[in-house]
């Protein structure tokens, strides 16, 4: 177990960069055009809350203040609004991390073969099955965990924004978001999600760790481009059968269902993208987090995910077992 720390410790400290400072910068990025927007709006008087002009067909209606046409019930609804869904805002950093995540799996276990440290992690105490597994748990627990933190503090800093405008035109949100208990469950929901998101990921983390220990270079073409050819081979098979005999091989069923799961495994929510009609349609207060959780935990139910776990461990002990002779540079 101490162990276990130390090698979590050295991967948290070796890939800050990439775990911390890359969804930093895009949560920062975001809250300071938010807020330059809302302080340039209150600066300028564009914002200006006492009066407002209606329009209808380009033709003005009457001048009126904002919180005299929002109703209380449109009040209510705002805050529920922003209470189930303010999380939602932090949607662009989550596309950093499969990216992070992706690049750091095929660094994971080729760029220790490439300096040659691999012979001073080595000589010491610890099995190749800690060194990869260290790995593992880095990608696929503790950068999620990161992201989620850093994606709900920069949806809180815009939601607050968003409440000052509000404000300024006098519809204040803030004591009804604040006692809205679903304000304070949005992040634990999506903390909820992550052992889904473990089990999704795992096929695309094995097959990327499995190329990053055996591949002597070019390590990005082998782990994308293999994929991509036999996409394009079952296409051609599948064309050609069909010219010759009418068979098919299904290459769409294989494509979607296999090489898309080893290439698109760590975009967070790639489970939600079959989905259908299972989901409800968002409402006039949004999307109910709830029923997104229970979808995703109701996946676990299906054969193609199991599948691709088994993969994806038969991948990482792949990788393990390369790793103990593969070290050339």
């Amino acid at each position: 177990m101490n162990t276990m720390k130390w090698l979590l410790r050295r991967e948290f400290w070796e890939h800050k960069g990439g775990f911390v400072w890359a969804p930093l910068i895009a949560a920062i990025i975001m809250v300071v055009l938010v807020g330059g927007v809302v302080g340039y709006g209150i600066a300028s008087g564009k914002m200006h809350g006492d009066s407002i002009t209606i329009q209808v067909n380009g033709e003005e209606v009457h001048n009126t203040s904002v919180a005299k046409v929002v109703t209380p019930e449109k009040r209510a609804d705002m805050a529920r609004l922003a209470a189930n869904n303010y999380i939602a805002v932090g949607a662009p950093i989550f596309v950093v991390l499969p990216v992070v995540a992706f690049f750091y799996c095929l660094a994971a276990l080729y760029d220790d073969r490439r300096d040659r440290s691999i012979l001073f992690w080595k000589s010491l105490p610890i099995s190749d099955a800690d060194t990869v597994l260290s790995k593992l748990v880095t990608v696929l627990v503790i950068a999620p965990l990161i992201t989620i933190g850093v994606a709900t503090a920069a949806a809180l800093a815009i939601l607050f924004f968003g409440g000052i405008a509000a404000s300024y035109h006098g519809v204040s949100l803030f004591g009804a978001v604040l006692t809205n208990i679903n304000f304070y469950l949005a992040p634990l929901y999506l903390v909820g999600m992550l052992p889904v998101y473990i089990l999704w990921a795992l096929p695309t983390a094995g097959w990327l760790m499995l190329v990053s220990s055996w591949a002597k270079s070019k390590v990005i073409l082998w782990a994308v481009g293999v994929p991509l050819i036999a996409a394009v081979l079952l296409k051609w098979l599948d064309f050609l059968l069909g010219m010759t005999s009418g068979l098919t091989i299904n290459s769409g069923w294989i494509i979607h269902h296999v090489l898309e799961t080893i290439l698109l495994g760590l975009v967070p929510g790639t489970w939600f993208m079959n989905a259908g009609g299972e989901l409800p349609m968002p409402t006039h207060t949004g999307v109910d987090m709830l029923t997104m959780l229970g979808y995703s935990w109701s996946t676990l139910a299906k054969p193609a995910l199991w599948t691709g776990v088994l993969a994806g461990v038969a991948m990482i002990l792949g990788a393990i077992r390369l790793r103990r002779w593969r070290d050339e540079g």
